[in-house]
């Protein structure tokens, strides 16, 4: 079967998802390593029995609902190409939303930042590459998702950041002028209301208790002993979760405390600064 064939019927497999032709391309790039330019000018060449293989093996997997970025190992965040696994969270684009409000709040050419549960280190990475005088330190609990981070970081060539393991603060031992976090904010009343394709993705990375907002509180109770004065801390949240982080960071003594919206008009990031 030709290039050309092979993505009709993808696409007419695939006809479920936001943007099946898009997808059916990945797919093709990754196994044929080859980029979507390449697929798009050639479609008349053959693929191989082991390649028409494997794409119908993989594009099964997307039909079951697994993530694409799972099967092609990738995910772009912050226009970086970054490895993932189903070991870390895969970044979603309304996430870069926490990056550029850190970039907003830091006024110094010489930043101690921290990227609390870094995951495959999106978050970090897309802010080391911002600026090489900011020394960023990522830290997760989960060993293989620092596995990752580093293999990203190895690959990016990033001199300025730093991983380790730590369950939230608790080998943390220095201040910060900012403190970022996408912390766990599902609570397990919303799980049965998610696309299924979330199952995929690590629990103990999404889901919290008290509704979801158990580690929220545990972070911004916690970080004004790692916090400079004036540092800033930002916390990613639920659409649904603004007033109630709010009240938090008001109650643990911040303040110029202000909230924004993703890319969809949800609420979605808030901040507070350390007295």
């Amino acid at each position: 079967m030709n290039i050309k064939n092979w993505l009709k019927k993808t696409i007419q497999i695939l006809s479920y998802v936001d943007n099946p032709r898009y997808e059916a391309e990945l797919l093709l790039s990754y196994i044929l390593q080859r980029n979507r330019s390449f697929i798009i000018t050639t479609d008349y060449v053959e693929l191989t029995k082991k390649q028409y293989k494997y794409l119908n093996h993989i594009v099964y997997r997307r039909s079951l609902g697994e993530p694409i970025a799972y099967i092609i190992k990738e995910k772009e965040f912050w226009s970086l190409s970054l490895r993932v696994s189903y070991d870390t969270l895969i970044p979603r684009s309304d996430t870069e939303i926490l990056v550029e409000q850190a970039v907003s709040k830091i006024n110094t050419n010489s930043s101690l930042i921290l990227d609390l549960g870094t995951g495959c280190g999106a978050i970090a990475l897309a802010l080391a590459s911002i600026c090489s005088n900011w020394n960023i330190i990522g830290i997760d609990k989960s060993k293989k998702a620092l596995e990752i981070a580093k293999i990203n970081a190895f690959k990016l060539n990033y001199k300025n950041i730093s991983f380790f393991y730590s369950n939230w603060f608790s080998n943390v031992h220095q201040k910060f002028n900012i403190i970022i976090s996408n912390p766990p904010y599902i609570s397990k009343k919303e799980l049965h209301f998610l696309k299924k394709d979330i199952f995929f993705e690590p629990r103990n990375a999404l889901i919290s208790n008290n509704n979801g907002l158990l580690d929220i509180q545990k972070i911004i109770k916690k970080s004004n002993n790692y916090l400079f004065s004036g540092g800033w801390l930002l916390i990613e949240h639920g659409w649904r979760q603004k007033l109630q982080v709010q009240y938090l960071f008001k109650k643990y003594h911040f303040f110029q405390i202000e909230s924004y919206q993703d890319y969809g008009g949800n609420d979605r990031v808030t901040v507070g600064r350390k007295i």
